[in-house]
């Protein structure tokens, strides 16, 4: 059992970021779409740790789910936040 664990979590991850993804798409407020997204590239990370991919997750941890959501939310609060 403990050697499915692992392939049972990635299942999980992918199965958590394409729901994430789904909801970032339907979303009209811009901030919870932003977490959205964070949140599917977090699942994203997992998986990529999971794969044994050390390198690819200490990169795209600070990128996607640290520097992008930032940058987004600090350009939400210049617009509008609501999609008409």
């Amino acid at each position: 059992m403990s050697e499915m664990l692992p392939v049972i979590m990635a299942f999980v991850a992918a199965l958590i970021s394409i729901v994430a993804t789904w909801l970032a798409v339907q979303e009209r407020d811009m901030l919870i779409a932003t977490l959205f997204s964070a949140l599917q590239s977090t699942c994203y990370a997992l998986i990529y740790y999971l794969l044994m991919a050390p390198d690819i997750v200490l990169v795209y941890l600070p990128v996607s789910v640290g520097i992008l959501p930032l940058i987004t939310i600090i350009l939400i609060k210049k617009t509008e936040r609501y999609e008409e």
